[in-house]
């Protein structure tokens, strides 16, 4: 047969029996009818001992048998060999496709291997092993072994001495090899884990007149409370949806009238905290206008979450009506929030037109990211729209984005709306095949349910037909926030 592994010239050496007893399921075989044309040899092993430097030998006992171990935390790739007359089936890359299945639901760390180099010595005297090494990794030499590992998402961790002293063919060098399992979680951790399947409920919020404080808060429990229903882990209103309460009092001055508003805020969130923790959910309370400490105008979104924690995002990049007619100023924190139900970001409308912001929150490793917004008219919808799409495709990340719909024309600023609330995911395979989640029906007060799955973002920022927060040439460019830098929601002085 011919050999794809490791040891091939030394398995018909060793004695499997007791490795297929002791570990069945980590022997594969592809059978034609009675026949035997593939097999794939693995045991088990601790990690860490077999991440750092070691022999063939290490894994053979006195007695030329295996040493499987059954309390191991990663599986060892001894061999993968192919009958020579069925090549071109590729039965190698199933077999490989196969192993990493089998280390994934396991909930092993690693596949590992130590990979011969047997053309090696047709160059050993024009270059060292590493040199020999990269240039197979630059396909300018082709390495039977190699050449195939690398091919299937192997990574070459270091270099092996005297791994086989008697492959003359590789002169006694090999390379430890490491496919890593990117869901892998620690058995200490099981416990602990979050969750990687999310329900997001969006409220597609109609804006209409209030008669007081108390009717705007009986209609958002309302929504709580059916998005609740549905084992909901978010709920998402949009972008200042409590602005309707504007027509309470006199908005001949519009800076007064925006003041009056900011009035009602400490009230909403400790309303909507208390919603929060009776309904058992985190609730993305849209924004609301916060007067400052400094007397200022802010647009801010609450995070207020089941566990009755209240974290706040400014709205950094203001508009021009909302600079002109309210005096708003934009904030000067960017954070990500660590919930129950993955890592999360909120950008306030206008902000996921910047996409420094997203990327910024994609490098603290963000899930999901919320985007509540208000916008008046199809065009300014489809700046939203269209650049949230750009943000989930880019960052890898899923994009919610919650607006409100309605004519209210009693209340300036609030004439017409225009929404269609929408979940995005990445382009590729394991999404849909336009990257759209769900979504509402335009202009219409509903609400959205969308099922996300966390697990899927690990896959495509690894293994993805492209992955783009790997491939950015960070030789060439990077990105910081300037003057301050932030980790896990908290803020920091930066020394660049």
């Amino acid at each position: 047969m011919i050999g794809y592994g490791g040891t091939t010239t030394h398995a018909a050496q060793v004695d499997l029996d007791k490795l297929i007893q002791e570990f069945p399921d980590g022997q594969i075989l592809i059978e034609d009818g009675d026949r035997i044309v593939g097999v794939a040899l693995t045991a088990l092993v601790d990690y860490d001992e077999f991440s750092n430097p070691h022999q063939y030998d290490d894994l053979i006992g006195s007695r030329e048998i295996i040493l499987n171990d059954p309390d191991g935390d990663a599986l060892y790739g001894l061999d993968v060999l192919i009958d020579p007359t069925y090549r071109g089936y590729r039965l190698g890359r199933r077999l490989y496709e196969a192993r990493k299945e089998l280390c994934r639901s396991m909930n092993l760390r690693a596949i590992l291997a130590g990979g011969r180099i047997p053309n090696y010595h047709e160059y050993a005297e024009a270059m060292s092993p590493a040199e020999y090494l990269e240039a197979v990794a630059r396909k300018e030499i082709h390495d039977p072994i190699l050449s195939f590992q690398l091919a299937n998402d192997f990574q070459v961790k270091r270099l092996l001495r005297k791994y086989l002293p008697e492959d003359e063919k590789s002169q006694g060098y090999a390379t430890l090899l490491e496919w890593n399992n990117i869901l892998f979680e620690p058995a200490e951790r099981v416990l602990e884990t979050r969750k990687t399947q999310v329900r997001v409920g969006a409220v597609q919020w109609q804006m209409r007149e209030f008669a007081s404080v108390e009717s705007v808060l009986q209609q958002v429990e309302y929504f709580v409370d059916a998005v609740a229903d549905y084992q909901s882990d978010f709920v998402v209103l949009p972008e200042l949806f409590n602005t309707p309460l504007m027509g309470l009092t006199d908005q001949s001055d519009q800076l007064a009238a925006i003041h009056f508003l900011a009035g009602f805020t400490e009230r909403f969130k400790t309303e909507i905290s208390r919603m929060a923790v009776s309904y058992n959910i985190n609730i993305v309370a849209g924004s609301m206008v916060e007067e400052g400490a400094d007397g200022k105008l802010y647009n801010v979104s609450y995070l207020c979450r089941r566990d009755g924690e209240i974290d706040r995002q400014a709205k950094l990049h203001i508009t021009p009506q909302e600079r002109r007619d309210w005096v708003v100023e934009g904030g000067d924190e960017l954070r990500v929030f660590d919930t129950d139900a993955g890592r999360v970001g909120i950008l306030i409308c206008y902000d996921v037109e910047f996409p420094e912001l997203p990327r910024l929150l994609a490098d603290q490793d963000m899930d999901i990211l919320f985007v509540p917004f208000w916008t008046d008219t199809k065009n300014s919808y489809l700046r939203v729209r269209h650049c949230a799409q750009a943000r989930a495709i880019e960052n890898e990340c899923y994009v919610v984005v919650c607006g409100s719909v309605g004519n209210v024309p009693s209340i300036e600023n609030l004439d017409i709306q225009y929404a269609q609330s929408s979940v995005f995911s990445p382009s590729d395979f394991a999404f849909p095949h336009d990257a759209v989640l769900s979504e509402t029906t335009p202009n219409t007060e509903m609400v959205m349910f969308s099922d996300l799955d966390l697990t899927r973002l690990k896959v495509v920022r690894s293994e993805g037909t492209v992955t783009n927060l790997k491939d950015r040439r960070q030789d060439l460019f990077d990105l910081r926030l300037r003057d301050w830098s932030w980790k896990s929601g908290s803020r920091q002085e930066d020394s660049h």
